[in-house]
């Protein structure tokens, strides 16, 4: 009887997680909309927020929209209602997406041991800024507004060589933090998500089997691009997209028809004894995922993620199934060029072409990711001028300075702060406003680069025996 209970009680979890994992809880983006990230350091790196536009730009070509970083690192919720006039609605954005939690929750004050009324006054604080912010946004009745849980502090992680501290109990801080999020939410009819839970369900299933496994960096605080790949996947998923493909094709070869078409169009099929060919236009292209390591000697890459989500079966399938072929194995040619070989019994179960690098939609996919990529990248330059501007600067009345006088407390600064002297050279060029306009065209031109090259076109697939 105990192991049966036991099994029940497994089983409800699952299926709560589950649930939680699944539930639809933010609306999807839509054309034309402007959306303003704001966060800390977390939301500044730019990775979640650039990979969701990512799927935005392969999934719906037509659906045209622009992704605002607005993060600032060590953000807490009452920096970001100090800023949130001047760094993020002065861009008349149709979304806004308040994010925090991180910082707010403190570091150090967890080693000697904290009390329930320390953590109040932690929980409480954060609360007064996070009620500017709603004050703010009730100002501007016309825009969305979207409250996300932070990611998660990472305390369950076995105990690295660089650790010199862990701060037990920030987890249950931030948890605090994450209720009153969700309740002003519900309480002002505005979407929720929480990631934090999720993540932290990944990172312990994952430690019971590695336990040096996170999501986040060696510091148990910053997601890598493994952690901000699932991000960016909690989220989509938080809009509806698991379970949407971008194509399903079914071909039944032996009666020369199309038995489904999801997303497609299929025509000039054409079916000989060895083999057939048809003119394929998907409307959407696959997620490319980047299997870079784009921090030297680091092994954290974007595809990591594929080994705990299920990403590629839940938002990245372009399956085509071919039906009664004769026994054997067929090559698989897209406009001439050979993709691989299958035998008749794969395409009978359905292959998933969104997971062939070599396919020409693919490639098409790859070039839109690196313009992407170039694209936050050079984002990257205007937000380490705003950290400046609004971490330091403003608190001693330079805000916007950017003189001779300016540059010179920064340097004085920069002796003793490094994460002034950090973006010190940054500043150097981007203190003038010929050349900040100069890095904005330059990202209006690699996004109209790529709603350009992203629209998908017709291939010619073709089948052959080859025995």
């Amino acid at each position: 009887m105990k192991i049966i209970k036991k099994s029940l009680v497994l089983i409800l979890a699952f299926l709560a997680i589950s649930f939680s994992l699944h539930a639809q809880e933010v609306k999807p983006f839509e054309n034309g909309d402007k959306i303003a990230f704001v966060g800390n350091s977390i939301t500044e790196a730019g990775f979640y927020e650039s990979n969701i536009w990512l799927y935005y730009m392969t999934r719906f070509p037509e659906r045209r929209i622009r992704i605002f970083n607005k993060g600032v690192g060590g953000n807490v919720s009452g920096q970001i209602n100090d800023r949130l006039k001047q760094d993020v609605l002065v861009e008349n954005p149709d979304v806004v997406l308040i994010t925090f939690g991180m910082n707010d929750s403190k570091y150090f004050e967890y080693l000697k041991g904290i009390d329930a009324k320390a953590v109040d006054a932690i929980v409480k604080e954060s609360k007064h800024g996070f009620d500017g912010i709603v004050a703010k946004l009730k100002q501007v009745p016309n825009v969305r507004k979207i409250i996300m849980s932070s990611s998660p502090y990472d305390d369950t992680m076995e105990k690295q060589k660089s650790d010199e501290n862990v701060f037990m109990g920030k987890v249950a801080t931030m948890k605090k933090i994450t209720d009153f999020q969700e309740a002003v939410a519900k309480e002002n009819n505005w979407e929720f998500l929480d990631i934090m839970h999720p993540m932290m369900r990944i990172n312990q299933e994952q430690q019971e089997k590695n336990p040096k496994y996170t999501l986040t960096g060696s510091d148990r605080i910053h997601p890598g691009e493994e952690g901000h790949f699932i991000m960016a996947y909690l989220f989509l998923k938080g809009q509806g997209f698991a379970g949407k493909p971008i194509a399903d094709v079914e071909i039944d070869s032996k009666a020369g028809k199309v038995l489904k078409n999801v997303n497609s169009n299929i025509s000039s099929l054409a079916v000989n004894k060895a083999g057939l060919s048809f003119d394929y236009l998907a409307n959407a292209l696959p997620f490319p995922v980047d299997t870079v390591e784009h921090k030297w000697l680091d092994p954290d890459k974007q595809s990591n993620a594929l080994k705990v989500i299920p990403f590629i079966k839940e938002m990245n399938q372009e399956i085509l199934k071919i039906n009664n072929l004769k026994n054997g194995t067929y090559s698989l040619l897209i406009d001439d060029k050979l993709i691989g070989a299958f035998t008749a019994s794969e395409l009978q179960q359905g292959i998933n072409l969104a997971t062939y690098p070599n396919t020409p939609q693919y490639l098409q996919a790859s070039a839109i990711m690196y313009l992407n990529r170039q694209r936050k990248e050079t984002e990257d330059k205007l937000r380490q001028y705003d950290w400046l501007q609004f971490n330091y600067l403003k608190g001693i009345g330079l805000l916007y300075k950017d003189d001779e006088a300016t540059l010179d407390n920064l340097h004085q600064q920069a002796k003793k702060d490094w994460a002034v002297a950090s973006k010190i050279a940054n500043y150097e060029y981007s203190r003038f406003p010929e050349v900040r306009a100069m890095w904005k065209n330059d990202m209006d031109v690699l996004i109209n680069k790529i709603y350009q090259i992203n629209k998908p076109v017709s291939h010619h697939i073709k089948l052959q025996l080859v025995n």
